[in-house]
């Protein structure tokens, strides 16, 4: 019976403690674990797993097992019990006597002989029971508050493991970008090196083919000239007879029509022509391949129904997968992203493509604006938008219609933060839309709204060159 018994409690122990379950959870591998010590184990894992059998676990908060709870804790009654020799009377240590009353000035059980000592003559007595339930519901209200700001860490304790596990994901994405980014660039680099390799070969090709066509010349030329003296020596050094019979055809032999071998120009490799400002012009050919946007999305602030593109120039109404952690630079309420950087003096443009886009918004919005953005309706969104086959310009989410001869699928947003305006312009032909006035005391932010999933918003890339001065 008491192997039983053992093997029972046994059962009933935490894998990680080895103790009774306290406050036991069950996740969805079937095992349980007091959720202290669950909390505790998984503060020292990268992941949310099982301690038994390392099972992914995707459940934030573990459901607590009622019933292992209640078994648990009449187990542990029962160890109390037997700790304190079951249901025997507690007596006064000083008398030995019963316990009949509870001193709330003193907080501590007294006998009926403790009453007549002159240590209790003036105290606030009651009966052991009452006290003990009186004092046991002021102890229930005083632990609510304590279960509640328990709660609240847990909750903020989830964000941030939430938190740790998105900041690992973003490095992991944006290091992927940054690798595909850069093997772009050294494609390129490497294909312009291939090509200069190419023509520095060419002309080497070429000028060495000339140089050997002029040695072929010149070699016919001196086995030539070498026949004619060699036949001139053989006549001199004949008899004079022989010398003066044949005199007539040794002097042809003199006769020479061979003409002067050409002096080469430009003979050797145009080296400048190859190594001269040679980082500077490929420079000037990656324009074929670089685009500059005057404005970069920020994605820590994109409502979590954005999808931006890996490039953060184009922003998407979608629905998304995975959950976001609790960020409050994030739109919660408008399906809307900032720019990723402030203005707070000078003149900025940009161009945003809206396209067939049935809802949508562009403009600036003030930086103490976006951080109380729960009410928008006061003074610090200068924009304008699309909305119900409508135009609409406002100060703040509410839009004042207004018409326009034609339907705009570009804009332009032209700030000028030291005279104070704001203005938006169709780039297709320059028309005037509309200008806001004001005088700006702090920084302001590019502001885009997309509540429509069939067409993306996108900032477009300007023209760049590069000159020399």
């Amino acid at each position: 019976m008491a192997l039983c018994t053992s093997l029972f409690e046994e059962n009933l122990c935490c894998p990680v403690c080895r103790d009774v379950f306290r406050d036991p959870v069950l996740l969805l591998c079937s095992h349980s674990f007091c959720r202290a010590c669950l909390e505790q184990y998984w503060t020292h894992t990268e992941r949310q797993i099982c301690p038994l059998c390392r099972t992914s676990c995707s459940m934030e908060n573990p459901l607590c097992n009622l019933a292992l709870k209640n078994l648990c804790e009449a187990i542990m009654l029962e160890r109390c019990k037997g700790a304190s020799g079951g249901s025997a009377e507690v007596l006064c240590g000083q008398h030995k006597k019963k316990l009949l009353h509870f001193c709330l000035d003193d907080k501590q059980p007294v006998c009926e002989e403790c009453l007549t000592s002159d240590s209790h003559t003036n105290c606030c007595l009651k009966l052991l029971d009452e006290a003990a339930v009186d004092l046991k519901l002021d102890l229930e209200r005083k632990l609510q508050p304590l279960k509640e700001k328990l709660d609240q860490f847990r909750n903020i304790k989830r964000t941030c493991v939430q938190t740790e596990q998105h900041i690992k994901r973003q490095t992991q994405q944006t290091e992927a970008l940054i690798t595909k980014e850069f093997e772009k660039l050294h494609q390129f680099l490497w294909e312009e090196e291939a090509v200069t390799r190419a023509a520095l070969r060419e002309e080497e090709e070429q000028k060495s083919q000339a140089v050997k066509k002029n040695i072929r010349q010149i070699n016919r030329d001196i086995l030539t000239l070498s026949d004619k003296v060699t036949g001139l020596e053989e006549g001199i050094q004949a008899s004079h007879i022989s010398f003066l019979q044949n005199y007539k055809a040794t002097v042809k032999i003199t006769e020479c029509n061979v003409k002067d071998p050409p002096i080469l120009c430009g003979a050797l490799i145009d080296v400048a022509k190859h190594l001269g400002n040679l980082k500077f012009r490929v420079w000037k050919k990656m324009q074929s391949i670089i685009q500059y946007t005057p404005v970069i999305l920020n994605p820590n602030t994109a409502h979590p129904c954005l999808q931006l593109s890996d490039d953060l120039t184009a922003m998407t109404l979608c629905n998304r997968d995975t959950e976001l952690p609790v960020n409050l630079e994030r739109f919660d309420d408008y399906v809307s992203v900032l720019g990723s950087e402030a203005f707070d003096s000078g003149t900025h443009c940009w161009d945003v493509e809206v396209g067939e886009s049935s809802v949508w918004a562009v403009g600036v919005i003030s930086e103490s604006a976006f951080k109380n953005r729960e009410n928008l309706s006061e003074h610090g969104l200068w924009h304008v938008g699309y909305y119900k086959g409508e135009y609409g310009k406002g100060l703040s989410e509410m839009l004042t219609p207004f018409r326009l001869k034609q339907k705009l699928r570009k804009i332009r947003v032209q700030l000028d933060w030291d005279r104070g305006h704001v203005s938006f312009f169709d780039p297709d032909d320059n028309t005037h839309v509309h200008t806001f006035t004001h005088t700006f005391t702090e920084p302001v932010y590019p502001y885009l709204y997309n509540a429509c999933p069939a067409e993306a918003l996108r900032i477009l890339p300007v023209h760049t060159s590069v000159t020399e001065q």
